[in-house]
């Protein structure tokens, strides 16, 4: 039997290639599941290689998520032409969109989030990014007060609660959970002394 042909490519090619075969496995095996060898592997590459690109699997588990991350603040940037409510919603429905395409990748970041440092460093980091955008749309100045800073950044832990319901029993449209964490987050708002 002939030895495995290895196809050369462009650096920043072969990056995206193992960044998306990243984000399909990590949503599919837990971190501990994976080896480099498996990965490389699953790459159709040497793992010699796959070092090369990455020092180590955490290296690529981090880039991986960035790599997600990302995608995510792309989708979810508030478009500046629309009134701040609008951009919001949109915003919102541009996450709930990310989700759909990616459930699996979604719930395994959730369930890591005790167990894997550099899943809890990151989704703080989205949620401190977050919650600061709403403040600032909100103008609520700096720094804002502690029950505004406290309303915005506990709806973002509603709204994982909220979607992890949806994924479990789909009783709800895309539009009605938007509807309800627009809603939640206006009476949070509200009971902080929002005006």
């Amino acid at each position: 039997m002939a030895p495995t042909a290895y196809t050369r490519l462009q650096v920043d090619e072969r990056r995206r290639q193992l960044l998306e075969l990243g984000a399909s496995l990590f949503a599919t095996h837990s971190y501990a599941e994976l080896s480099m060898a498996r990965i490389a592997g699953e790459a159709g590459i040497s793992k010699a290689l796959l070092y090369h690109y990455f020092p180590s699997k955490q290296d690529f588990f981090v880039a991986t998520l960035q790599q997600g991350a990302e995608e995510i603040a792309r989708r979810t940037e508030p478009d500046p032409e629309l009134p701040p409510f609008e951009a919001l919603a949109a915003s919102v429905d541009g996450y709930l969109g990310w989700i759909e395409e990616n459930e699996t990748a979604y719930r395994k970041l959730l369930e890591s989030v005790g167990s894997v440092p550099e899943v809890k460093i990151l989704i703080d980091g989205i949620r401190d990014a977050t919650s600061a955008r709403i403040l600032d749309g909100l103008g609520a100045g700096d720094p804002p007060p502690p029950k505004l800073r406290a309303a915005a950044r506990g709806w973002l832990w509603l709204m994982d609660g909220v979607i992890l319901d949806r994924l479990e029993h789909r009783d709800m449209s895309r539009v009605e959970v938007r509807d309800l964490l627009l809603g939640s987050l206006a009476g949070l708002l509200s009971a902080a002394g929002s005006p």
